[in-house]
């Protein structure tokens, strides 16, 4: 049980590992201790949930089930100051992930679907926050603004902020503690998740972006998850490159329009660059689900 609890973290960045989602743990630990008491709810919920639900017990096993509850009590607190009512929020939020996910995995798996990622975060992540505001939750104590503001001028340290980034951490460390995670599972991954994140900086200045968003790691995010999910699935190094540009395209729209877009970039390239693949050859990437 333990293992699966851990794995639930892991897979957060597409890894079915328990020592990688220690790493995780410790990494909300450096980064945001006030985040634990969310992520731990959702990292127990979901897995707990699935099993009533009668999901397939591999994919429980595997974390398919923790790693959405899991980001959707970091990104509540986030939002909303602790109240029992906020408790529940995340517990509702975690059945709602489970029940989704269950949906998407049948889906992915009938007629060479495409994978869910973290799409079932996506659609709670954009509809929960409105909803706490409708049931007149207090809200959480203004962090970010000071957050972004204090981002050093720092390649490295903007870099690291991106894998931080995915679960709503500032601090490098937690970054670094992710990319080490990484690195011990597979190098070559790790090494194009960092040219997601690292790509994604020059880019943007380039482009005459401000820069406080810039280095906090926030553009990076999405860039990083791309190039980490596709050199996962494909060995040929042009899918990776692609999906990561793609993703900071799809990042810059997101911030264009004002749109809330937490992992959306990621998986919108993603799943496009899967499905033109497929489109272009009838040989599907290695199914990751």
């Amino acid at each position: 049980m333990l293992s699966c609890w851990l794995r639930g973290f892991s897979q957060i960045f597409l890894q079915s590992n328990a020592p990688f989602g220690l790493l995780c743990l410790a990494a909300i630990g450096a980064g945001a201790p006030s985040l634990l008491p969310g992520a731990l709810l959702g990292a127990s919920a979901g897995p707990l949930l699935a099993r009533l639900l009668r999901a397939e017990p591999a994919d429980i096993d595997a974390g398919f089930y923790g790693y959405n509850a899991v980001l959707l009590g970091l990104l509540l607190p986030c939002h909303f100051a602790w109240s029992p009512a906020l408790a529940l929020l995340i517990l509702a939020a975690s059945l709602a992930s489970v029940a989704l996910q269950r949906l998407l995995l049948r889906l992915a798996r009938a007629r060479r679907g495409l994978p869910p990622y973290t799409l079932a975060f996506i659609l709670l992540g954009w509809a929960l926050p409105p909803l706490g505001e409708l049931l007149q939750l207090a809200p959480a104590t203004p962090a970010t603004a000071a957050a972004l503001a204090g981002a050093q001028p720092d390649l490295l340290g903007a870099s690291l902020r991106a894998f931080g980034q995915v679960m709503f951490l500032d601090a490098p460390l937690a970054g670094a503690l992710l990319w080490f995670g990484l690195l011990l599972g597979s190098p070559r991954v790790a090494c194009w998740a960092l040219f997601g994140a690292v790509v994604a900086l020059p880019v943007a200045l380039l482009a005459g972006l401000p820069p406080a968003p810039l280095y906090s790691g926030l553009l990076g995010m999405n860039s990083a998850l791309a190039a980490l999910a596709l050199a996962q699935r494909q060995p040929a190094p042009c899918w990776p490159a692609l999906g990561s540009a793609l993703a900071l395209l799809l990042q810059l729209g997101f911030a264009a329009a004002g749109l809330p877009a937490l992992t959306a970039p990621f998986v919108l390239a993603c799943l496009l660059l899967i499905a033109s693949e497929r489109l272009l050859r009838p040989l599907p990437l290695r199914a990751a689900v």
